[in-house]
């Protein structure tokens, strides 16, 4: 299995992953792929996001059980810890607002 979310994708992208995917939310896409189509599909994705940003999530043999790569914006990357795939948040640019890094939001629906 795999996911994409998109934000901010320019309707073009999203058109055509609706084509390939099941949009189950608003810019989230899940569907079932081998690794070429997974591959393949993700190319075109890095190359018609523009300006927004994505991130793509799919089923592996690891011990985390799936693995993800992101294009474009994000304060979120991957870190690996003895073998586990974890996910780190980057500090906010400097002089950046809380409504700008979406800080707040990302606090609330921690709670």
């Amino acid at each position: 299995m795999m996911v994409i979310v998109v934000e901010n994708a320019p309707p073009r992208l999203r058109g055509r992953l609706s084509l390939w995917f099941a949009e189950v939310r608003a810019g989230v896409y899940v569907g079932v792929y081998n690794r070429r189509t997974r591959e393949r599909i993700w190319e075109e994705v890095k190359q018609m996001i523009g300006d927004g940003s994505a991130v793509m999530a799919w089923s592996a043999q690891t011990d985390s059980g799936f693995e993800f790569e992101g294009v474009g914006a994000n304060r979120r990357e991957a870190i690996d810890f003895d073998g586990l795939t974890l996910v780190k948040f980057k500090p906010p640019p400097p002089g950046a607002s809380i409504a700008q890094t979406g800080a707040h939001t990302e606090d609330k629906a921690a709670k």
